[in-house]
């Protein structure tokens, strides 16, 4: 299914429409990797901000590699999927302790490296080191499916191998990094998700989609994703100018990322603060409850759906090392108000704080 004149229009298209972003101006697998990672499931908008802190704050990948795990986290609050920030971390450590501080120049030893799979393989190998391996993202299965009429579930194993036999089949063997550049500019320009301008697309006179009026099918997702809801009650409990948190461990979402001591309840959010578990246990040391049952917050993660609401519990000062002692029994942490600005945190607690302000 190789077809040239695909290649070619898509690099003529790219030579007049390519954006200019920062890690297309290198050939440094750092950069190229760490824009990779922050892109995954990221619009460009929204990852610019980030790839260039990460740029300004670890500009070699040894930077990355010695900096604290909190402070990691914290640059990358706000953009979602901590587990590529965790893997970032991890990665970095890899290539320093390992490697030498080189990446690996090859697709199949970047594919070694942890939290790299076969699509940011792919778009290192060929954009820093000039191989002529084929990306293939969520742009590239769009871009294929309508332009060669590819009918299989993109979500499943053999439609991947299939969409990465095309894409390799297709690929400009004289120029694979403007190729792969091009062809997921394209998807992200020109062969949109909804609405693409069709009308004036230079691949349109072959689109097989195009052709048959079936732009709006393709590409097939059957999606299998099973959405769980979740109800969480926080307990924003504050004495003086300290508040209490907690860092929240593996097997959950948000690992590493610090939020405040939880109650999570089955069906709904709590109507009455009789229902906190823990509110008997600090109840003889508050001073005041503040708590609004109709001020709810909505959180949508691809796998869940997060209902949650905050009540907020004034302790008295001078009941501080009883709380104290509470804190440690539970294994939270009693942290002031400015190193809670700096932990890490989900976006859904930043919103929270963001209103409190």
């Amino acid at each position: 299914m190789n077809n040239k004149y695909f290649a070619s229009t898509l690099l003529e298209w790219y030579s007049l429409h390519k954006r200019d972003l920062p890690w297309r101006n290198t050939k440094d697998p750092y950069i190229i990797w760490l824009s990779e990672i922050i892109l995954q499931q990221t619009r460009v908008a929204q990852g610019l901000p980030y790839f260039e802190k990460f740029i300004q704050n670890y500009p070699k990948v040894e930077d990355l590699a010695a900096a604290p795990a909190d402070e990691v986290m914290r640059l990358w609050q706000g953009l979602g999927y901590y587990s590529r920030a965790r893997n970032l971390h991890y990665c970095a450590k890899e290539v320093v302790s390992i490697y030498g501080g080189r990446f690996p120049d090859s697709y199949q030893g970047l594919l070694r490296l942890k939290g790299v799979g076969s699509y940011t393989a792919a778009a290192i190998a060929s954009f820093a080191f000039d191989q002529a391996v084929a990306v293939v993202d969520g742009n590239v299965f769009r871009v294929l499916a309508r332009y060669f009429g590819i009918s299989t579930d993109i979500a499943s194993s053999k439609g991947k191998m299939e969409f990465e036999a095309i894409a390799n089949q297709n690929i400009s063997k004289d120029h694979p990094a403007e190729y792969n550049q091009a062809i997921m500019e394209f998807g992200s320009l020109q062969c949109t998700p909804k609405n693409p301008d069709c009308t004036h697309c230079p691949l349109k006179a072959n689109c097989f989609a195009f052709k048959e009026g079936m732009v709006e099918q393709l590409p097939v997702k059957i999606n299998k994703l099973k959405v769980k809801t979740r109800y969480f009650n926080y307990l924003y409990i504050r004495c003086g100018l300290n508040v209490i948190v907690k860092q929240r461990g593996a097997g959950d979402i948000w690992q590493g990322l610090y939020d405040f001591p939880l109650h999570e309840s089955k069906r709904e959010l709590i109507s009455n603060i009789e229902d906190l578990d823990m509110f008997s246990n600090i109840e003889s040391i508050t001073d005041k409850v503040k708590f609004n049952p109709q001020s709810t917050f909505k959180h949508i993660l691809t796998h869940q759906r997060i209902f949650a609401n905050f009540v907020e519990f004034t302790i008295n000062e001078k009941s501080q090392e009883q709380l104290r002692e509470w804190v440690k029994q539970r294994g939270f942490e009693m942290v002031d108000m400015e190193t809670l600005e700096n932990l890490p945190k989900p976006r859904l607690l930043l919103r929270f704080l963001n209103e409190e302000k």
